[in-house]
């Protein structure tokens, strides 16, 4: 569904997607979400492997009967 959105949306298209997102958050906002929103995947991202870690870590402690 992505790829056919992106195949949709042409150069001027996404010109005008940034410029309303300028308008509407300003300059000045726009770092501090995208630093807000990397900051919230890479916690995503150590929760998952942290899940991964912590189920090994229980099936290496539990002895096989």
């Amino acid at each position: 569904m992505t790829s056919v959105l992106l195949g949709i949306l042409g150069g001027n298209e996404w010109l005008l997607i940034i410029v309303v997102i300028l308008l509407l958050f300003g300059g000045k906002k726009i770092p501090e979400l995208m630093s807000g929103l990397g900051k919230g995947v890479k916690s995503f991202k150590d929760g998952m492997n942290g899940n991964d870690q912590e189920k090994k870590e229980d099936n290496t402690a539990q002895p096989k009967q």
